[in-house]
């Protein structure tokens, strides 16, 4: 597996751009996005389980019931939430005018929206960002696409990887938009994948899905689910590979390669996160079940006193291991040892005495590690967040200003 540039477009046969077409007042960003397969693919999906669901998601939701699609429509600005009849009607109109401009059917078309809850998409804008953008697709548009859908993120998003699958080189690439609003309840941002891989519809689900629990299912910023989150994989089969079936040595290795490409864009929205100053990666080990793992390490993830703690560089275990002991999960805590990077702080639930100064310098690190070790099963798991600033409060204070 080989890091390669592109993006969204580093797979064969895919072309994106990015363009501003006005949606918020004033910006020169880049505010509309689409990507592109220039012939018809596979897809699979997972959207938010906020009940106050986005129209775009109800349209992708649909449009994605034969789990085929062509191209992907997003934009920035406005969220288009918590918009009712005519939210959907303008969601519909992206997807129509989009399929009109490239040719192809509606209902081959994925859309998303992100930026302010409760106000009416410019629909003005759209339809003539959309006339335009046909312009503007091409090979190298991926980054442009990239920037093109993000709101308060402070970095770019992208990825793409290259490997050998059955005697052809196979790639997939991603573009993914998130900094606040961030917690682990599906899908908690917007994530765009490519991939020229020949896969089934049946294989691409399970994959998918269970990379998804592991990789964007642990990542918490603020604690908050948006209305709009959501994330796709499109795959086109440009690769010319063997179509990749479920339980085959060529499942497992595309398997391996989408769950490090999510994983590094999970790692990067939390690394983005409103106002953090340090990425925070939890380490769960040696749970009962898999489920009790994740439960414990997102618990310490999603903690406000975890995370003030760590913008204060105070060594306080205290706040983990009561994190820890709410979760839900099954904990004996006679049997459980909290380590800061490699410092033990605590052994079989009862506190150490420990290096204060050691502490300090591992808490003023950018990228810190707690490991849990639980010591009553084999299940591990891996949640990521950040510390949770003063920064933080105030870009959230402002956010409409």
């Amino acid at each position: 597996m080989k890091k390669i540039n592109g993006g969204v477009t580093a797979p064969q046969g895919f072309l994106a751009a990015g363009i501003n077409v006005g949606v918020k007042p004033g910006s020169k960003k880049k505010d509309l996005a689409v990507i592109y397969s220039v012939k018809k693919g596979i897809a699979s999906a997972v959207y938010t389980k906020n009940k106050f669901k986005a129209p775009p998601l109800f349209v992708s939701e649909e449009n994605l019931g034969n789990n085929e699609a062509q191209a992907i429509i997003v934009n920035s600005g406005c969220a288009n939430a918590c918009t009712g009849d005519q939210g959907k009607t303008d969601a519909l109109k992206m997807t129509s005018l989009t399929a009109s401009v490239l040719g192809i059917d509606a209902k081959d078309i994925i859309v998303a929206s992100t930026g302010v809850i409760g106000v009416y998409l410019p629909m003005d804008k759209i339809e003539a960002g959309i006339k335009e953008i046909k312009n503007h697709l091409s090979e190298e548009g991926g980054t442009d696409a990239s920037l093109a859908i993000m709101t308060t993120d402070t970095v770019n998003k992208e990825f793409a990887y290259e490997f050998e699958l059955g005697g052809k080189t196979v790639r997939i690439g991603g573009m993914a938009k998130g900094s606040g609003m961030i917690h682990p309840n599906m899908a908690t941002m917007l994530g765009f994948l490519t991939t020229d891989a020949a896969v089934s519809k049946d294989a691409l689900k399970d994959i998918f899905k269970d990379v998804i629990d592991d990789t964007f299912n642990m990542i918490s910023v603020d604690g908050d689910t948006s209305t709009n989150d959501m994330v796709c994989i499109l795959a086109n089969g440009e690769a010319g590979n063997l179509v990749i079936e479920k339980n085959t040595e060529e499942y497992l290795k595309f398997k391996d390669v989408v769950r490090k490409i999510c994983e590094k864009m999970s790692i990067a929205i939390v690394n983005d996160g409103e106002g953090a100053t340090k990425l925070l990666t939890i380490k769960v080990l040696n749970a009962l079940t898999k489920d009790d793992a994740r439960k414990a390490a997102r618990s310490i993830s999603t903690s406000s006193l975890v995370k003030t703690a760590f913008f204060g560089e105070d060594a306080n275990w205290g706040r983990i291991i009561t994190a820890l002991g709410y979760s839900g999960a099954e904990i004996d805590p006679s049997k459980c040892d909290i380590f800061l990077g490699d410092l033990m702080m605590a052994k079989q639930g009862k506190a150490m005495v420990f290096d204060e100064d050691a502490a300090l310098e591992i808490l003023k690190k950018r990228e810190i590690e707690i490991v849990c070790n639980l010591n009553i099963g084999s299940e591990n798991a891996v949640a990521w967040t950040c510390d949770l600033s003063y920064e933080y409060i105030k870009i959230n204070a402002e956010y409409r200003s």
